[in-house]
């Protein structure tokens, strides 16, 4: 290898590097925020304070943050409300909302611009530091700085701190529906978090086109923009939404989401806490919030809507590129174009051969199949391997980023040993088959996948890159590297982002990702000749990797093991057992399920809701307990027509902090729960006989007034919970080991008591 391949080689190196540390703020020293005077401190101030106790709805440290939050907008001299009623969102949650509500007064009448964040966290264990008091904070220490810099902005700026986010987007539904501030909003900009680490990313919500959105968030321009339009489409098509989801739908109201996911395993868990959250991640949502804040406190919101959408991504260097969805089609056609031209020009010139063509499709096709296969089965094969790997949810190990690591190294070293096999094939022919595959994934994200359509920009550098090799035996390497950049610096961070997102069961996509970044980089790797030291090279650094991975693969203080316990009373039959969703239990829990009397089958048992509709794995019988039942009363019960009117009242007799309510396979016509009417569409559609999930603060009642047909038999299953298995004096439940957190998205750490009633 001469002196400008190997020079060209580390700098492409380089350029993968650079691709992941452009994307964020590593200093306050690397953002403008000093001149808007924004102070890290005290944001952070505000997330330790926040987060100093588990505050989720219903919860002793819920009361505390919220009263925090408003004495601290009352501290700037703002003019502070709540807003409280009960509200079920989409998902039949019903809970007592209580948002916080502030505004700065503009100079004109125009529309508001809302900063919206939310003050709970997740039941029960999640001290929710990311999530999201770090929004909270942001907004808090922004509003600050705009109060303190005296500048009146020309809108009105409301600021909405939103509750029961966590449990249903309430807060967002009780404002935009029955808040009178919420008709004169033109802009969200809501401040999230999904772990506790990494790059925030921008989302946009609209209803119609994103072109004028797009086009002032440009003119704002945030120092590390990091957003592209293929990461809204796949947003929309998961069941992940956010407050901002709420203003769009129910209030035709657009906006813009700013959320960090990368250290996915604190979400939702024990260690949301503040001395792991990622300084450099809060400052890059202060990036945001401070130039976009100011951008839109000035600027006409109402004319943001559009029909036009925009392709959209960040770059290093040119930061944020967009360009109309109608070129989308043009520079298709005109990469097709000159593919066809050089297709012509290499066959005159002799640099182009049928034979070779073809056979370049071999190591194209083995190379998907081979790391597409080792993609796909790695997270069954971790599984496998590391049963206990199971209880972690949402799918991201602790180790989950030297997997990432791993498997596309391992990629790599596919891609080098399977092209080392074809090195008598001129490059110029080798290049043909990537160039084929790029411009057929180019056409079908055309048509399926319209925000995916920047992929188009890297293969020019390709086509161009087929020039060269046509016209020059031993092109420049620096050259063919230049060509490479946008290939590395567009495509180097979804590959990455995919997994880290979406769970270890996404690692296919790095792996195919790696691949297909491999094919645009082939002009530069095909010329070293080293393919053997360099994909031994990354086999060596794979198993180096894989070791690390093992070695942490066990739980540890540090990384402690997601684990669950519930009492289960069954107050019809009399009888109780302790329950468990875990696959691999821990000494802590075991004691109580490894009697030699489990028994894996949860007869009776429905599946409580949660984000994974995780089912018990182990169950076994315990001691009864002396638990106080709920008081359930039937107050009407009349037929009308052909309709049959029910009212049942559930009043709790002991501290509780959710019920649970469910019926058998029945048509339930109407429905409304202390007052607040269910969907049609929800009761339509309702999952595994689920009526209401009521999130209880104060230990208030649940009353349900349903209506079904006359004839019909109806039975309640009533699911009350209290989160106090561990503090409750009846048992004797040891503190869980340092190594291990309750495992979150689940009733965890409950006593559970299970009551029927039918009507005939």
């Amino acid at each position: 290898m001469n002196f400008s391949k190997i020079v060209a080689f580390f700098l492409l190196l380089f350029a993968v590097y650079w691709s992941y540390r452009s994307l964020m703020p590593h200093a306050m020293a690397d953002t403008d925020l000093e001149q808007w005077d924004f102070q890290l401190d005290n944001a952070l101030k505000h997330v330790k304070t926040l987060s100093l106790t588990q505050h989720a709805v219903g919860f002793p440290g819920h009361t505390n943050a919220m009263n925090y939050v408003v004495s601290e907008l009352k501290r700037m001299g703002l003019q502070v409300s709540t807003q409280e009623g009960f509200i079920a969102g989409d998902g039949g949650n019903l809970c007592k909302a209580t948002n916080i509500i502030a505004k700065i007064r503009g100079t004109s009448k125009g529309k508001a611009l809302l900063l919206l964040s939310h003050y709970d966290s997740a039941p029960h264990s999640s001290y929710g530091a990311s999530d999201a008091a770090s929004g909270v904070a942001t907004i808090l220490e922004g509003v600050r700085a705009l109060l303190a810099n005296g500048k009146v902005p020309k809108n009105d700026i409301i600021i909405l701190i939103s509750d029961a986010e966590e449990l249903g987007l309430n807060g967002a539904e009780l404002f935009v529906h029955q808040h009178p501030w919420a008709k004169n909003v033109g802009l969200v900009l809501n401040f999230e978090a999904r772990g506790s680490g990494g790059p925030s990313y921008m989302l946009i919500e609209t209803n119609r086109g994103n072109s004028k959105l797009i086009k002032e968030f440009t003119a704002a321009n945030p120092k590390y923009p990091v957003a592209n339009s293929l990461a809204y489409s796949i947003y929309k098509m998961l069941p992940n939404d956010t407050d901002l989801t709420v203003f769009r739908e129910d209030g035709d109201i657009e906006g813009f989401n700013f959320a960090f996911i990368d250290d996915h395993y604190d979400y939702h868990t024990a260690l949301d806490i503040h001395e792991r959250l990622d300084h450099n991640s809060l400052i890059h949502q202060a990036s945001y919030l401070m130039p976009l804040m100011e951008h839109f406190a000035g600027t006409d919101l109402t004319d943001l809507k559009s029909l036009s959408d925009l392709v959209y991504f960040n770059i290093p260097v040119f930061k944020f590129i967009s360009y109309p969805f109608e070129w989308i089609w043009p520079m298709f056609g005109l990469a097709c174009i000159l593919f066809v031209l050089l297709l012509i020009l290499g066959f005159r010139k002799g640099e182009l051969e049928v034979k070779s063509i073809l056979i370049g499709f071999l190591p194209v096709v083995l190379i998907l199949v081979i790391n597409g296969l080792a993609g796909y089965y790695t997270w069954p094969i971790l599984k496998w391997w590391y049963p206990w790997y199971r209880d972690i949810l949402h799918g991201f190990t602790y180790n989950g980023h030297l997997y990432i690591m791993e498997m596309s190294l391992f990629a790599i070293a596919v891609c080098f040993f399977v092209y080392k096999k074809f090195k008598k094939i001129k490059l110029a022919n080798l290049l043909v088959a990537p160039i084929v595959i790029w411009l057929l994934i180019c056409g079908l994200v055309a048509v399926y996948l319209k925000g995916a359509s920047f992929f188009i920009v890297p293969v020019f550098g390709l086509l161009a890159a087929l020039l060269v090799f046509i016209n020059q035996e031993k092109p420049n390497p620096l050259l063919l590297l230049f060509l490479c950049l946008p290939a590395v610096f567009m495509h180097s961070p979804f590959i990455q982002m995919f997994p880290v997102g979406l769970g270890l069961k996404m690692m296919v996509a790095a792996t195919v990702l790696t691949s297909l970044l491999f094919f645009l980089t082939l002009p530069l790797l095909g010329r070293i000749k080293k393919h053997t030291t360099l994909g031994i090279l990354a086999l060596l650094l794979f198993a180096v990797y894989g070791i690390r991975a093992h070695l942490n693969a066990s739980f540890s203080e540090e990384h402690p093991k997601p684990s669950s316990l519930l009492y289960v009373y069954h107050a019809d039959t009399d009888e109780a057992q302790w329950a468990s969703y875990d696959e691999v239990l821990i000494d802590w829990n075991a004691q109580f399920l490894k009697t030699g009397e489990e028994d894996r089958q949860t007869k009776g048992l429905n599946t409580l809701s949660s984000k994974y509709n995780t089912r018990f794995k182990h169950t076994a019988p315990a001691q009864k307990k002396n638990i106080v039942l709920p008081e359930i009363l039937v107050t009407k019960d009349t037929v009308v027509a052909d309709k049959r009117q029910l009212t049942v009242c559930v009043t709790p007799k002991r501290a509780v902090n959710r019920l649970e309510v469910f019926t058998n396979d029945i048509a339930i016509h109407n429905c409304a729960v202390n007052g607040v009417s269910l969907s049609e569409y929800y009761l339509q559609n309702r999952r595994n006989g689920k009526l209401i999930t009521h999130f209880i603060s104060n230990n208030a009642y649940t009353e349900i007034d349903l209506t079904m047909a006359k004839d019909k038999t109806l039975e309640l299953s009533f699911y009350e919970a209290s989160n106090d298995l561990l503090i409750n004096p009846l048992f004797t439940v040891p503190e869980r080991p340092k190594s291990s957190i309750p495992m979150p998205f689940v009733l965890n750490d409950a006593i559970l008591v299970i009551k029927k009633m039918k009507f005939e």
